[in-house]
């Protein structure tokens, strides 16, 4: 399983940052999460997931679906912009402020104003020699040359391995 991200923080048309980490292993390593969105917003979201999975072991849809519930429900949570991308080494999910847990057909994903490019890079290239790794490198870098939002500073996150290219 893999997840990767790029590094650009843009604040409407300008780049703020463009080295941050939106992947990370969450638990006990055994889940990545990625996010797209308000930085805050998201480390929020992760430490809440990672709560879900303390209280749901080895169960990341139970969690996932237990934290979309309290982001619909719960006042504060409401108002938090941002994404996620969980993953375990069976599932992948995307997560969303509306409550929605969504389980792609083919196990690629991909969220953010990159995110659609990314997508169709990925697919296209999901037939090919390449593995994992190098098919969510070769995605983000097309992705990155298309979109002004999203830039080739990726982080790569691998279950059981941590990769990284800077």
């Amino acid at each position: 399983m893999v997840v990767a991200g790029d590094g650009q923080v843009s604040l409407s048309n300008t780049v703020i940052k463009s080295n941050a980490r939106k992947v990370r292993p969450l638990g006990k390593g055994d889940v990545i999460a990625g996010f797209a969105g308000a930085t805050a917003d998201a480390m929020t979201l992760f430490e809440r997931l990672e709560a879900k999975l303390e209280q749901y072991p080895n169960q990341l849809t139970r969690a996932c679906v237990e934290l979309a519930k309290d982001w619909r429900t719960d006042r504060y949570l409401r108002r938090l912009e941002a994404m996620m991308i969980v993953a375990d080494r069976e599932t992948s999910l995307v997560l969303t402020g509306t409550g929605d847990v969504l389980e792609p057909e083919n196990g690629i994903i991909a969220i953010g104003s990159g995110g659609n490019y990314a997508l169709a890079a990925a697919r296209a290239l999901a037939d090919s020699d390449m593995d994992a790794e190098q098919i969510a490198r070769r995605a983000m870098k097309i992705a990155a040359d298309i979109c002004v939002f999203t830039n080739e500073n990726v982080t790569v996150e691998k279950l059981g391995k941590d990769t990284k290219d800077k």
